[in-house]
């Protein structure tokens, strides 16, 4: 086994909380065949923890281009990497460095290649649900907070101008889809909802907001509000505008389209 592999293990078993020795019953967790390949693909991931490969070659190829007036970038997560901007902004020089998963300290080490070095009008930023969620590890709010703030003073010191947008609510409404090959429910049993308030507490996205709201103003930022545009009067999502409760659907996007072009426009004039 590499030396990578070994590290990988020894980082994996460390972290596994211990137990009694000896149980009533046997039943271990399921694993898959391949241990080694599943610790090599997680070593050769933590290699690129910030996912800078993600948009390399595209950074470099947009960078021998004649930098546009109107280019806007926007960064973020999930939420802007699955969405379609050629299709939203026909036309627009708008360009997608959003990343699934991603949390403000992956985004903040970011911010030179995928970013400043694009030399963009402005910058559009959604960021912070995932960090709420824990993805990367725990965090204050404090934390979460100044990943914003030095991304937005980064950005400014190069030129560029900065949209902080609200994050979107979640909501529990959507029902779990049962697996490829699952076997139907049985009969009189109830689908269960997908419970995405446990993983994103509503009250942390509300704190966030008011915050950003708060910051934007104080450094001659954009406030961009998707959150009051997809929200219903529970503070969830709006029912039948995502699909899992969390990821706008194509009706979702509809919704937030709006509201970012004239964020930009604002910002731009």
């Amino acid at each position: 086994m590499s030396r990578s592999l070994v590290i990988v293990s020894l980082v994996f078993l460390a972290g596994v909380p211990a137990k009694a020795q000896i149980v009533e019953n046997y039943n271990p967790p399921r694993t898959n065949c391949c241990l080694a390949t599943s610790a090599k693909t997680l070593a050769d991931q933590l290699q690129d923890w910030n996912q800078l490969g993600r948009y390399h070659a595209a950074d470099m190829e947009l960078e021998q281009q004649p930098p546009d007036p109107h280019r806007v970038v926007f960064m973020g997560d999930s939420i802007t990497d699955i969405w379609n901007l050629a299709e939203a902004f026909p036309g627009k020089p708008y360009v997608n460095r959003g990343i699934s998963g991603q949390t403000t300290p992956q985004m903040l080490v970011r911010i030179f290649p995928d970013v400043i070095d694009l030399k963009p009008a402005a910058m559009v930023v959604l960021a912070g649900t995932n960090d709420v969620a824990q993805n990367t590890g725990p965090e204050t709010i404090t934390m979460i907070e100044e990943n914003l703030m030095a991304m937005t003073e980064l950005a400014q010191k190069h030129g560029i101008k900065v949209i902080l947008c609200s994050l979107t609510p979640i909501s529990d409404y959507t029902l779990m889809s049962p697996g490829r090959g699952a076997p139907p429910l049985p009969a009189g049993a109830t689908p269960t909802h997908r419970i995405q308030t446990i993983g994103r507490p509503p009250a942390d996205i509300l704190h966030l907001n008011a915050w950003i709201k708060t910051y934007a103003a104080s450094v001659g930022a954009t406030y961009c509000d998707y959150y009051s545009a997809v929200v219903d009067g529970s503070g969830f999502f709006k029912e039948g505008f995502s699909n899992d409760g969390l990821h706008p659907n194509p009706q979702g996007f509809q919704l937030m389209a709006p509201v970012v072009e004239a964020a930009i426009q604002k910002t731009l004039q």
